[in-house]
């Protein structure tokens, strides 16, 4: 049987994800008081009792039509769409405004079970704080703290048993969405980039469908949006990232959250895609983004967005930007996309297909052994001290990035260059492409080592006692030849 699907919904800042991080019990939904911070549509997986349940937190439902407003609505509406029941939530503290009237008349047009929940009712007399949001028309009102738990169990009760068990069967991309971020299905694409670059039009152009927000205002994306589907029967997941920007223009606290679950999501990813507007050209802030995308470990791929828009002169200048700036970066696959008209986006699919199986190929201890030989045959290590380097033998260290270690004498003192060679040999060797390499060293240890020192601490002893005895006969013998005195 499916799992049934609750939706939260209400007016921005009424605690839609307070009460979604006390469902799933997790922190994945940002909460800080600011209205308007949820923007698409965040899934969870909660339980209660042995009964397993989907959550889905939502936009707030404001009413205004300007700006980024009626898209968030858009979201809240497909998540109503979608879900077994629905919990409208109102304010204790405000009490009922024009706002919460119409909310409740539109999910009436629904149809669908909802549940009227009084947040932040702390301290109150529950029966006395719902009194007024009889006037909904909408029945009991429930008046629990999301923020302390008060009640919130009971509400479960009462919402699962208002749902209906034979509903329709959800379908399989947004059933698998309520995972975690390490159990996301397939490969895992997060898709990173500066405010405003165009990463959310990039993935509703991958899919082929409005999955999230995406408004020509930098600082849209919020949460890290996890967008599950199926492509050539093969699953992927897409990661849709805040943009990152210079800590110095970060004012918001709110952001720095968005800025870290970026980073985690980088590194919990296999495949991340950097995004960048061609018509700015490479800025510094990419150069850091791409810091932070290798520091990851995980396979890159470098996109340059509003490629259609570029005149001539443009794109030889980015062009030059590419393969200067990022020279050492060279193994990355580059992509010149239009993500608003699909211009290039196709192909993005059998890059990430190539670099998510070069990241995870397993490479046998024999080969790595046989390519060491080679490169070190082709190109000695240089002497340090006099002494030459010896590379012994090397494994798989791991996999995602592709983590050689090498054994032998002296290798940790290899200097950087010579690093990069043994990288270049094996990406080459092994076809690891789009993948970063990493290459650790062991140093040998002399398993004579300390019984030669003890050898020498003997030896020592027995010649400092044979000098001794030495000087001691030779006294005796000094006093024997001696001629007594008159």
């Amino acid at each position: 049987m499916k799992k049934p699907i609750i939706a939260l919904v209400g007016r921005p800042n009424v605690g839609k994800s307070t009460l979604f991080n006390r469902l799933t019990r997790t922190r994945d939904a940002i909460v800080a008081d600011y209205p308007g911070l949820t923007r698409d549509r965040q899934y969870g997986r909660g339980r209660y009792g042995d009964d397993p349940f989907i959550v889905v937190d939502t936009g707030g439902l404001s009413g205004e039509q300007a700006g980024v407003d009626p898209l968030m609505a858009s979201q809240a509406v497909q998540a109503i769409k979608e879900a077994d029941a629905v919990l409208f939530l109102v304010d204790a503290r405000t009490g009922l405004i024009p706002a919460d009237e119409t909310i409740a008349q539109q999910l009436r047009e629904f149809g669908k079970p909802v549940t009227l929940v009084v947040n932040k009712a702390e301290g109150q007399n529950p029966d006395l704080v719902g009194s007024e949001f009889y006037a909904l028309g909408l029945g009991m009102p429930f008046a629990i703290s999301s923020a302390h738990g008060d009640r919130v169990n009971d509400l479960l009760e009462t919402a699962l048993a208002s749902i209906e068990q034979a509903s329709q069967a959800l379908e399989t991309t947004e059933s698998d969405s309520e995972m975690s971020l390490d159990e996301q299905p397939g490969t895992r694409v997060a898709i990173v980039g500066r405010p405003n670059v165009g990463k959310s039009t990039l993935i509703n152009r991958m899919i082929g469908e409005e999955r999230v927000v995406a408004f020509d205002l930098p600082g849209t994306t919020r949460d890290s949006i996890f967008v599950p589907f199926e492509r050539d029967g093969q699953a992927y997941t897409l990661i849709d990232t805040a943009g990152i920007r210079r800590r110095k223009n970060i004012k918001e606290k709110i952001e720095k959250f968005s800025i870290v679950k970026a980073i985690e999501a980088m590194e919990s990813s296999h495949v991340v895609i950097l995004v960048m507007d061609g018509s700015e050209g490479v800025t510094d802030q990419d150069l850091t983004l791409l810091g932070l995308a290798i520091e990851s470990g995980r396979g890159l791929i470098l996109a340059i967005n509003k490629w259609d828009h570029l005149s001539h002169e443009q794109r030889q200048k980015v062009k030059h930007e590419l393969s200067h700036r990022f020279s050492f970066v060279d193994y990355a696959e580059r992509h010149l996309i239009s993500a608003l008209h699909g211009t290039g986006v196709g192909t993005l699919f059998k890059t990430v297909n190539a670099v998510y199986q070069a990241s995870v190929q397993s490479v046998s201890t024999a080969d790595l052994n046989r390519v060491l030989t080679q490169a070190v045959a082709d190109h000695q290590p240089p002497l340090v001290g006099g002494r030459r380097i010896k590379c012994r033998y090397a494994h798989l260290g791991g996999v995602n990035p592709p983590t050689v270690i090498i054994h032998g004498n002296q290798v940790d003192k290899l200097p950087a260059a010579y690093t990069k060679y043994l990288m270049n040999v094996f990406r080459k060797a092994f076809k690891w492409v789009g993948t970063p390499v990493r290459i650790e060293y062991r140093v040998s240890s002399n398993p004579y080592k300390d019984r030669a020192s003890n050898f020498v601490q003997r030896r020592g002893k027995s010649l400092a006692q044979a000098e001794n005895n030495e000087l001691k006969r030779h006294k005796k013998q000094r006093k024997r030849t001696q001629k007594p005195r008159r």
